[in-house]
Formats: structure tokens, C-alpha cells, sequence
């Protein structure tokens, strides 16, 4: 099974300081657990946006994709870029995929109110900003065929309580923040790859 990341830093695995900790390698090993030979890529770009989707798309179904995994949104809000139109590129990206049949899971935008680096008074318009972010990004993906694992709602909790799910630079995950991530986004994930079994 020819599992891909795409999206951001966080597919990337910025922040843990060892490969095994981070997303890919954490999916594939649940993938391995329950019977699925697996081949792990990873096309994710630190700091990527969702407009750099397409080049990732590109490499991804060049060299063949079974179930891709996309993490994308939390740099397209600290760029302010419009969600309606960084959900039409998410939109173009999945239905690119799921054109060469790969299974599509996507992790939405991040609740980025919860980084220590967000001013208190300002953590509720944060907040509203990232979930009508991720709201347009849900519908783009079922519309182009995708399925939307809820990430943001499993961990933005546990972000917010514990500091030590953070990095040292306090805005990417640490690896028990991957373990976190990778916890919420595995039920997808291995739902897509029983398509391919």
C-alpha cells in the first residue's frame, strides 16, 4: 500500500526530534499492525500553503498513491489567505487525487487559538477564524470526494492543557503531539486502506 503526506509542516514532522515520532511513520506503523504492507512517502513542505498543494499532487500521483493524507490550513491562516480560496485549492488537490484513485484523508485547519504565541484577548476571534476556516475546507473535500478526519476536535483540548504536547518552539507538535494527532487521524486513515485491501 503506497501511502502518502502531503500539506504542511505538521505532515512534515517539524518539531519532534526523531523521524519515528512523527505522522507518516506513526500511520504506517498502525497500517503494519493491522496487516497492510505499506511503502511511506512524504511530500509535505515545511510552511507549504494551500496553494503549493499542486506540486505535491503532481510528485504524489507520479510516483503512484494509494491512500494520501493531507494536514494543510494552519499557514494559510497566519497568511491570511481567504478560505474560500484555499479551500477551492484543497478542493482541486483532492479531486486530483482521488481522479488517480487514491483514497483521500484530510486533517483541517488547526484551532491555532490554543498556541501560547496568541494574546489571550484575542484567543476567541482566533478560534472563530480557524473553525470557519476549516468549515469551508470540509465542504470542499466531501464535495471532491474526500473524507475529513476531525482532528482539530479530538486534540485542540488537549493542546490547550498540556504544553508539553508543543515543541520547544511552542507552535509545532512535540512527538507525544504527533502521537496525539496520529491517534485522532488513524480511524480514517485505516478506513481508507481497507478500500485497498
Amino acid at each position: 500500500m503506497r501511502l502518502c503526506l502531503l500539506g504542511d509542516s505538521i505532515a512534515a514532522g517539524v518539531g519532534s526530534t526523531r523521524r519515528e515520532d512523527t505522522l507518516g511513520p506513526l500511520l504506517a506503523t498502525r497500517l503494519r499492525q493491522a496487516g497492510h504492507p505499506v511503502d511511506l512517502t512524504v511530500h509535505a513542505v515545511p510552511g507549504a500553503r494551500s496553494a503549493d498543494l499542486r506540486a505535491q499532487v503532481r510528485r504524489a500521483v507520479a510516483g503512484s498513491v494509494d491512500v494520501a493524507v493531507v494536514v494543510i490550513g494552519a499557514n494559510d491562516l497566519t497568511r491570511f489567505v481567504p478560505a474560500h480560496v484555499g479551500a477551492q485549492q484543497l478542493h482541486d488537490a483532492v479531486a486530483d487525487l482521488r481522479e488517480a484513485k487514491a483514497a483521500v484523508v484530510v486533517a483541517t485547519a488547526p484551532d491555532l487559538s490554543v498556541v501560547a504565541h496568541v494574546p489571550p484577548a484575542l484567543r476567541d476571534v482566533v478560534s472563530a477564524v480557524s473553525r470557519d476556516y476549516a468549515e469551508a475546507q470540509q465542504r470542499a473535500v466531501i464535495k471532491a470526494g474526500g473524507v475529513v478526519a476531525h482532528v482539530e476536535r479530538a486534540v485542540t483540548s488537549l493542546f490547550a492543557a498540556d504544553p508539553s504536547l508543543f515543541a520547544t518552539d511552542r507552535f509545532h507538535p512535540s512527538a507525544a503531539g504527533y502521537r496525539a494527532i496520529a491517534e485522532a487521524l488513524a480511524p480514517a486513515v485505516e478506513a481508507a486502506a481497507g478500500l485497498h485491501a
